[in-house]
């Protein structure tokens, strides 16, 4: 992260580089990227946004003289690519994995104060006064990801990498790795070669939406008293109901639906199996 610019909108934008080596916070890897992927990221955060859907946004791309070592299909075959780094852009890089490393380290006043930040940055229509506030703040992650789950499944879009590292607290598309577009309907099409056992193929990604928020709620119960712990697992039980109301409004939209009828759910399940067949 280099900082945060205020354009002449007032919209405030979070600058972060991909690609740039290692920072004081980086893992086993060389935090490194290659052109081929730095390219795709740039193309596809621009093509999602312009289709509607929430998502980090790209400001440039600089090619690096550094030779990056990379096993692309990872069967063994590493190979020297060329470097590459991309600006991108965020309200907010905030993840569900931010608040459940300091619920699981016991960093449980300096979980306060970061959702405390992050809800006055970024979700003004929730009270800083308010005691309710952190279940309010998790009543809008629910919604909002099961609104943006849907949004991708209406273009066909596969994450490739639905873990909660890579889950906004925003709901917005971030970190573009393995992803990928369907050709034709496939509810088993995985983008990401080294997922074997098709956890994040695009007909589990609603799943996996519960599962992440599942462990968001566990990163905020140490600081909800009982009531709100129950609320929050009724809040929880609602999210497919949320994700099965957009997805149906999304698809009827796309074959002109109009008004309510008993049959337009049948109808969707027809042509996605019919686009199966074919």
């Amino acid at each position: 992260l280099i900082g945060i610019y205020t354009n002449r909108h007032g919209e405030r934008w979070e600058l972060q580089l991909k690609g740039s080596g290692k920072t004081p916070y980086s893992r086993n890897g060389d935090g490194r990227a290659v052109l081929r992927s730095s390219v795709r990221e740039f193309l596809c955060s621009e093509a999602m946004h312009y289709l509607g859907i929430p998502t980090s946004r790209a400001a440039s791309i600089v090619v690096s003289d550094d030779d990056v070592w990379r096993d692309q299909f990872y069967n063994g075959n590493i190979k020297k690519e060329r470097g590459a780094i991309v600006l991108r852009l965020a309200k907010s890089w905030f993840r569900i994995g931010s608040l459940e490393i300091l619920t699981h380290s016991g960093e449980l006043d300096l979980l306060r104060r970061l959702l405390d930040f992050i809800i006055q940055e970024h979700f003004p229509s929730i009270a800083m006064n308010d005691s309710n506030r952190y279940l309010e703040f998790f009543s809008t992650v629910v919604s909002e990801t099961a609104n943006l789950i849907a949004l991708w499944m209406s273009v066909g879009f596969a994450h490739g990498v639905c873990n909660t590292d890579n889950f906004s607290l925003l709901s917005i598309t971030i970190d573009y790795g393995p992803f990928g577009f369907m050709d034709s309907y496939d509810p088993n099409f995985v983008p990401n070669t080294s997922d074997d056992e098709r956890r994040y193929k695009i007909g589990n990604q609603a799943n996996v939406g519960l599962f992440n928020l599942s462990k968001l709620l566990q990163a905020l119960k140490p600081l909800l008293d009982p009531r709100q712990k129950q609320l929050a697992s009724q809040i929880l039980e609602g999210y497919g109901e949320h994700y099965y109301s957009r997805f149906t409004e999304l698809f009827k939209t796309k074959l002109g639906l109009l008004g309510e009828n008993e049959n337009d759910n049948f109808l969707i399940a027809f042509l996605l199996n019919v686009s199966v067949l074919c």
